[in-house]
């Protein structure tokens, strides 16, 4: 990748299988590739190609049957649980297509519960900055629109300043505006703020505003293309 910053996590020869016999399904076979610091990266595929089961490991959230994950020097795949746990709580921030907010908590309380407000007091209003809603930190999910519940759950991941954030179909429970909106959010994190984000969709279009396309099916990566031209969020449509 021309000007690539430096290596965040480098995955190497990754398979993961479901089932035994002849019921046996390779999720992942044979699967490398790396991220850079800065980057946005889009994962395409259609539904079951493997896509969200690799964010997962890439993520810390699952293990491969074999293959390496390596991270600030250390390899994931051979970490304890309670490794793994500590990685993610450090350096992944992840954004799902369910918002998963809790409905008796405001946005401030939802995003505080994953700060660290003794440490960082701060934090939680400038990630409410960060993602342009800080007049609704009081609201509670219910006041809130559906794409104003997962700007609140970016917030929340953003809270631990982390160094990757994972997103999963961050459109997938959205209306086509909605949807627009979230991305360009996606979009300023990485060029204004510097954070590197990855996002698995089966949208094509979303690749379009990314700086590096991967392509899969069947558990395999198929492409890789380097987009040297990324338009904005808002110029793309599906």
């Amino acid at each position: 990748m021309e000007n690539a910053g430096k290596v965040l996590l480098n995955a190497g020869n990754l398979w993961k299988s479901y089932g035994k016999g002849e019921a046996k399904v390779d999720a992942l076979a044979d699967v490398s590739l790396q991220i850079y610091d800065g980057e946005l990266l889009t994962i395409l595929g259609s539904s079951g190609s493997g896509k969200s089961t690799l964010l997962n490991m890439l993520g810390g959230m699952d293990k491969p049957d074999r293959g390496s994950i390596i991270a600030g020097g250390k390899d994931l795949c051979r970490m304890s649980d309670r490794g793994l746990t500590d990685y993610r709580k450090k350096n992944i921030g992840f954004v799902f297509q369910s918002f998963n907010l809790i409905a008796e908590l405001t946005a401030k309380e939802n995003v505080a519960i994953t700060a660290d407000i003794e440490h960082s007091p701060h934090i939680v209003e400038e990630v409410f900055e960060m993602v342009g809603l800080r007049e609704k930190m009081k609201n509670y999910p219910s006041q809130l629109s559906g794409g104003q519940q997962q700007r609140v759950s970016i917030a929340r991941a953003l809270a631990k300043n982390p160094q990757l954030l994972l997103c999963d179909e961050p459109t997938g429970a959205l209306d086509y505006e909605t949807g627009k909106q979230i991305l360009v959010e996606l979009e300023r994190l990485v060029r204004k703020h510097g954070k590197t984000v990855v996002i698995v969709t089966h949208t094509q279009e979303i690749g379009k505003m990314s700086d590096r396309i991967i392509k899969m099916r069947n558990g395999k990566i198929t492409d890789v293309l380097i987009n040297q031209n990324p338009v904005s969020a808002e110029s793309i449509e599906w």
